[in-house]
């Protein structure tokens, strides 16, 4: 581990002081509690609003204002949920585990598992992605998966031993991991990425109606592997503490722009059904 900065020890004490209070209470309070912090308190104290109403008048320009404020409220909200599901671990796992899978992507898993072809679980921050993956894993089918490594090494850690829980085997971000990823498909594994992230040498492609510049990697790493490309989400239910894990069927072969754009256009579904599940905290789009 590299030696921590003063900022980092800062960071590292200001989280401790919040996330530890909170894994004392039960799960659901802790869970309800962390998102109503972030939507009442922090959001309004972080300017963090700022960039979601930015990003809802760029795609919606006529959306009413309380609407626009309701949805960054609630954006917020989920997004805290995610967070602190996420360090909840063996907890998070044992209330998530069982959560059913429907649509015809699980049966299209299940196959490709059974022949040893690999597959590509694509989805985006929505509700929140980690229950997808434990539901997937509670069916024999484990999804490998990429991350960023925290650039705070005290907290990395942490980070890290709470994102194994959720499933293995998982790649560090960087040329070491990103090997050691492909091997794992090659070898008939079965991955699971996020393509929602803006990519500055990405491709311009349509997303919610605007051009965001989009990796092609997910579909490439499927036609270069003979991989099932799957789109799949897990949303979040209107208690707030359960989902609904829904896997849609395989997005067929083809070139790698049309394949990634039938993946835009799928999450672009799920944003536009459940809008305030959506991080629309991410500088997405080009000239944003």
């Amino acid at each position: 581990m590299k030696t921590p900065k003063i900022s980092h020890r800062l960071e590292y004490a200001a989280f401790r002081l919040i996330v530890t209070p909170l894994m004392w209470l039960p799960y659901p309070a802790r869970v309800r509690g962390f998102g109503w912090m972030a939507q009442h308190v922090v959001g309004p104290v972080s300017g963090v609003k700022k960039r979601i109403r930015a990003n809802l008048a760029h795609v919606f320009p006529d959306m009413p204002g309380p609407e626009v404020e309701r949805i960054c409220g609630r954006v917020l909200n989920n997004a805290a949920r995610a967070f602190i599901e996420m360090l909840s671990g063996e907890e998070f796992v044992a209330r998530h585990r069982d959560t059913p899978i429907e649509g015809p992507g699980l049966a299209a898993l299940q196959d490709a598992r059974a022949r040893g072809q690999p597959a590509v679980m694509v989805s985006g921050h929505i509700g929140n992605y980690d229950v997808a993956r434990l539901a997937l894993r509670a069916h024999g089918l484990g999804l490998g998966g990429l991350y960023a490594p925290m650039s705070n090494p005290l907290i990395n850690p942490i980070y890290v031993a709470a994102i194994e829980a959720v499933g293995k085997p998982l790649f560090p971000r960087g040329r070491e991991g990103l090997g050691a990823m492909l091997r794992h498909l090659r070898g008939g594994g079965m991955l699971g990425l996020v393509v929602d992230q803006r990519m500055e040498h990405g491709v311009a492609l349509d997303f919610l109606g605007k051009p965001a510049p989009t990796a092609l990697s997910a579909a490439e790493m499927a036609l270069k592997h003979n991989a099932l490309l799957i789109p799949g989400y897990a949303i979040r239910q209107p208690d707030g503490l359960t989902f609904r894990v829904h896997l849609e069927a395989p997005v067929p072969h083809g070139d790698p722009l049309t394949m990634t754009q039938a993946l835009n256009d799928s999450l672009a579904a799920q944003v536009r059904a459940h809008m305030d599940q959506w991080f629309w905290l991410h500088r997405r789009w080009s000239g944003m």
